[in-house]
């Protein structure tokens, strides 16, 4: 049976209209007056929309409902549920969203409550926005604003009696729909964000009654809004306490709403500002519009949010063989200056918008001079000179001390004097770093007050001397002197490429162009080495690389000693400017020329008769003496002829003797036997 506005009556009886919508569904086993009704008896032309069988298709199977919405089948239709905020037979409607702080204006609106809530509460909304802070939502009555919610840190935050307080766990700023919803129950109340929970804290009871106000976005007191981060900025949909609705557009009288009180530049929809009419990009950047943002497309050699970071370094704004180095706002360029004398002292000056503290002074600095003056300035009592003093390193700072409002103090000017440990003045290259130990403190372990601000405008910086034409000047190579971070620049704007963006620098006021790069004197033209040396050049001085037998700075001393052969009976070598003979035996002195006499002043005892050998000499025993030296006696004799046991014989007929233990040999035989 479908729905037709009509009921099956007795089979005798006409039907008639019913005051009750028609069944629509299947029957089986019909008996009427107790007799079972053949449904081929009873179905006839006058039926209408009443057929044999029992038949169904799911509806839900045709997918119909939107948005997320769940469907149930209900026999020949169907019914979705729909998820918030969507609503309507099919889900296909929203509910209207309301967008606060539309181009950054100041939005609220007031709603009254019309009925006694009780001590359970629920508030539920959902939530887009990309600024971090802003008030959300204040319940408040004639006398108190109870409870208050708002954003801290991208973070949502519920404060009740202004007393407990609950923060959400994570930020909610990201321009993304978020469901926040807060519980109160009896003592408790919880946060929720996305259905997750963030925290709950125990509570007094909260007494919502008819006639109570809901702020929503802000207050009408703006000096108030500001205490909660100010006006909210973004977008509300479907906000809800406990069951009513707060409609702020498209007001639907079926169901449970607040009546809206007032409403501020409050419009409908969630459209975000056009945050590229005002074009924030920078550098060439191409900017795309996001909901309440912006996204930049940069250009090659920038970056950053705005493309606000230009890559200068890879442009080439920088002269040839000199360093760029990125700073934070432009670029620099670092090289290397030759300073040899008066002509060629620099002078600069600060260009006044320098708003650091000039706690530090950094160099690179090589020099052979004994004396000279690298960095002078002074103002008044003020005065700062870094110097080289017979080799060492010196620093003098004389600074008035200031109070805080800039004034110079009654106890006048404070002084420091700063020297290195070793001495510089080698012709090689020494980083120099001054500055003081405790920067942001009152007092500095280098100055005791004292610092370098006075250098910040309207005072001639002077370097490579004292001043011109004032003596002291130095002869050598300084890098890129820095005070306070910021470079004494040996480029001027027209040797750049690009321009310097910085707002803190220090100018060259000296008229003359320093010399760019390191070159000492020549010092090896014309040569100033002598018989074939090589002139060696090491900044500002040379060394003689001599030929063999030379020696000397300017190799002017002939020091092959030994080319005569001064040693006649000897070897020569050369020893520094002389030379010296290694003699051999039996000759000596100066060139081994004299022969030596062995048996001189010998030591052959009791007569010994000294003989000469080639490198020694013998003595010859008188008798009953012997030894090297004649010193021994000799043993009693002893009869060894015919004695087996020594086996001492002589051969060829010869004699034993026994005195002189050996033979009388025959003519023709000699030997000892």
């Amino acid at each position: 049976f479908k729905s037709n506005g009509t009921v099956l009556q007795d089979s005798n009886g006409p039907s008639k209209e019913s005051p009750l919508p028609a069944f629509i569904g299947c029957m089986r086993d019909v008996f009427v007056d107790w007799q079972l009704v053949v449904p081929e008896e009873w179905l006839s032309d006058s039926a209408v929309n009443v057929s044999p069988g029992c038949s169904d298709r799911d509806r839900c199977l045709d997918v119909p409902c939107q948005n997320r919405g769940q469907c149930v089948n209900l026999w020949q239709s169907y019914q979705c549920w729909c998820p918030r905020p969507y609503e309507g037979q099919d889900c296909e409607e929203e509910h209207v969203t309301a967008r606060f702080g539309n181009e950054d204006s100041h939005s609220y609106a007031a709603f009254t409550i019309t009925e006694d809530l009780g001590h359970d509460l629920s508030i539920s909304l959902f939530l887009r926005t990309r600024r971090p802070t802003g008030l959300l939502l204040v319940l408040a009555n004639s006398s108190s604003q109870y409870l208050l919610m708002w954003l801290e840190d991208g973070k949502v935050m519920v404060q009740l009696n202004s007393l407990e307080t609950l923060k959400a766990e994570s930020a909610i700023d990201d321009g993304e729909v978020h469901f926040v919803s807060v519980e109160v129950v009896e003592d408790h109340m919880a946060l929720y964000i996305g259905g997750q929970e963030q925290g709950d804290v125990e509570i007094r009871t909260v007494n919502v009654q008819a006639g109570d106000t809901v702020y929503v976005g802000g207050l009408m007191e703006r000096r108030t809004t500001s205490v909660f981060g100010g006006y909210f900025k973004g977008c509300i949909q479907d906000l809800r306490i406990n069951d009513s609705r707060l409609q702020f557009f498209g007001l639907d009288s079926s169901v449970r709403s607040y009546p809206l009180e007032f409403m501020e530049n409050v419009t409908a929809g969630c459209s975000g500002d056009n945050t590229c009419s005002r074009n924030p990009c920078l550098n060439g950047g191409m900017c795309f519009s996001m909901w309440d943002d912006f996204s930049c497309t940069c250009p090659p050699s920038t970056a950053g949010r705005r493309c606000e970071e230009v890559r200068w370094c890879e442009l080439s704004p920088c002269p040839t063989d000199s360093e760029c180095r990125m700073l934070n706002q432009g670029y620099e360029c670092y090289s290397n200056a030759t300073f040899l004398n008066d002509s060629t002292v620099l002078s600069y000056r600060g260009n006044g918008p320098i708003s650091r503290n000039l706690t530090n002074l950094s160099l690179n600095l090589r020099t052979r001079k004994h004396n000279a003056a690298i960095l002078h300035a002074e103002k008044d009592s003020a005065f700062v000179t870094l110097s080289v003093q017979d080799g060492f390193l010196f620093m003098e700072l004389q600074s008035s001390t200031l109070d805080n409002s800039g004034e110079e103090r009654e106890e006048g000017v404070s002084t420091v004097s700063l020297s290195s440990r070793r001495s510089v003045n080698d012709g090689e290259w020494h980083s120099v770093h001054v500055f003081m130990a405790a920067p942001w403190a009152e007092t500095s372990q280098w100055t005791l007050e004292v610092n370098l601000d006075f250098l910040k405008q309207d005072v001639d910086i002077f370097l490579g001397g004292l001043a011109p034409d004032a003596g002291w000047s130095l002869a050598g190579c300084l890098g890129t002197v820095e005070l306070g971070g910021i470079a004494l620049t040996y480029f001027s704007s027209s040797d750049v490429n690009l321009p310097r963006l910085q707002e803190e620098q220090f100018i060259q006021t000296s008229g003359q162009p320093p010399l760019l790069g390191c070159s000492g004197a020549p010092m090896c033209e014309p040569n100033p080495c002598l018989n074939g040396g090589e002139c060696q050049d090491h900044f500002n001085t040379y060394n003689c690389s001599c030929a063999e037998g030379w020696a000397g700075r300017r190799c002017d001393f002939f020091t092959n000693t030994c080319a005569s052969s001064p040693c006649v009976h000897g070897n020569c070598s050369v020893n520094g400017l002389t030379y010296e003979c290694t003699c051999e035996f039996g000759y000596a002195g100066v060139d081994c020329e004299e022969e030596v006499d062995m048996c001189e002043n010998h030591l052959c005892a009791h007569g010994g008769t000294c003989l000469h050998g080639p490198d020694r000499y013998a003595c010859l025993c008188p008798e009953n003496y012997t030894g090297p030296l004649c010193k021994n006696r000799p043993k009693l004799p002893v009869s060894v002829c015919g004695d087996d046991t020594r086996n001492y014989t002589c051969f060829n007929g010869g004699n034993c003797t026994d005195r002189e233990l050996s033979c009388d040999c025959p003519p023709g035989f000699i030997g000892h036997r």
